[in-house]
């Protein structure tokens, strides 16, 4: 039996580092596919309402729980399961990426083509490394886990979206850009092959490998289905970071296009303030969480990041000011990140190992539900309201995540305490 199977009083520093380069693997292909597209087809004159409904690529990381069973059941032929289809997804996006940097932004069919594709690499690499991270991880581990996950994501996503501006407008222009971040992603599918591998807990249960797809699919189904207030609880997951997405679907577009800041300028404080301020909200909300229990973690975080979206308001309604768009942008990722590091903990409770690619696969696409369908009919609000308002619709869609959370209190305390799969009265799994 391996020091996977028992928990341990901290998280291992080695086990840490790979959860952070894995989490920069998420997060990098989901910025230039969201913000960093935006930001390249603003600067190519694209009309703001197509640049809204491109948010429309991001449909993949909603669905993926539709192939998500492929890979609790097939075994891509290289290192452990989990790795295994993160491997070969980073290089699939690398290879994409690089083949983006040929693109003319005018070819409008053609880029959404390569960025659907991508964003389903990208989904693809996400249910595998979510998978790895819950057989991974004990209990008492989430927490500084998700933190360290968290940041690597944060991280990858200010590196594709904050730095991958300033090298397009500085220095490598937009096409060395996507070479560069194809490079990044090279490097991390390197860094995989030395994670270690999680050790699954089946407790009796028949191998996946054993199971149809179809059985796995139903079987998974019934036991994520069997806990109370399950429909309420993937309600919760779909309301809790709406307001993010609302706010979140056009700040690049709105610094750039709404204040009239430069690639360089807008890219140096998503490099700079960001960055300290997403690495800080994720361990503090990490070890905040780890004291006072995933329920009120959940409660304040949201919140807080409910509120962080007045910043943004605030600039729509003063003069630009490079120093208050620091504030702002230091203070939506400060409590983005502590929001998210819980999040990613309550999906974690949810999941049973045996099934956890497929499980976390339709929790996470919940997740995504709104920052892919409320970011496409964004700049219609835009147009038609205003900047500020915007804004402040921004924080009034966030309440009834917070509604829906303080009536789930119990199921999500449930969720806290969770940790190996139930057994049945045979032993296995349910």
């Amino acid at each position: 039996m391996t020091q996977f199977h028992h928990p341990v009083k901290a998280l291992a520093p080695f086990r840490v580092v790979c959860l952070l380069i894995l989490g920069f693997s998420s997060g990098l292909p989901l910025a230039l596919t969201g913000s960093t597209l935006q930001a390249w087809l603003t600067t190519e004159g694209v009309d703001i309402k197509t640049i809204g409904l491109y948010a429309m690529v991001g449909s993949p990381y909603t669905y993926k729980f539709l192939w998500a069973p492929f890979l609790d059941r097939f075994h891509p032929k290289l290192l452990d399961l989990r790795r295994g289809w993160v491997v070969w997804m980073q290089l699939a996006c690398a290879g994409l990426v690089a083949a983006m940097s040929l693109m003319d932004a005018q070819h409008l069919g053609l880029v959404a083509v390569l960025a659907l594709s991508i964003a389903f690499c990208s989904a693809t690499q996400d249910m595998a490394i979510d998978a790895y991270r819950t057989e991974l991880l004990a209990a008492n581990e989430r927490g500084l886990g998700a933190a360290g996950y968290v940041t690597g994501y944060r991280v990858g996503m200010l590196v594709s979206g904050g730095l991958a501006l300033i090298l397009a407008g500085e220095w490598l222009g937009w096409q060395g850009t996507f070479l560069f971040m194809s490079g990044l992603l090279v490097l991390c599918a390197i860094a995989t092959l030395f994670c270690p591998t999680a050790k699954r807990q089946s407790n009796g249960a028949p191998s996946n490998k054993a199971l149809s797809l179809t059985s796995i699919v139903a079987q998974s189904s019934k036991d994520f289905f069997s806990k109370p207030m399950a429909i309420w609880l993937l309600g919760l997951i779909l309301l809790y970071k709406l307001g993010d997405a609302f706010a979140g679907s056009l700040t690049t577009a709105f610094l750039l296009k709404g204040l009239g800041f430069s690639l360089t300028e807008v890219g140096a404080i998503n490099k700079t303030v960001s960055l300290v301020a997403t690495i800080g909200g994720a361990f503090l909300g990490g070890y905040i969480l780890k004291r006072i229990g995933l329920y009120a973690a959940l409660m304040s975080f949201g919140v807080l990041q409910a509120l962080s979206n007045l910043g943004f308001w605030g600039l729509s309604v003063t003069e630009p000011n490079i120093s208050t768009m620091a504030a702002a942008i230091f203070v939506e990722n400060l409590c983005g990140g502590m929001g998210t590091a819980a999040f990613v903990a309550l999906l974690t409770g949810l999941c049973n190992k045996q099934f956890s690619a497929t499980q976390y696969a339709l929790l996470s696409s919940f997740a995504s539900v709104g920052r892919v369908y409320l970011s496409a009919p964004a700049g219609y609000a835009v147009s038609a309201w205003g900047w500020s308002t915007f804004f402040l619709g921004s924080v009034a869609i966030a309440i009834p995540g917070l509604m829906a959370l303080f009536w789930l209190k119990d199921a999500v305390r449930n969720a806290e305490l969770s940790d190996e799969p139930k057994q049945n009265e045979t032993g296995n799994s349910v």
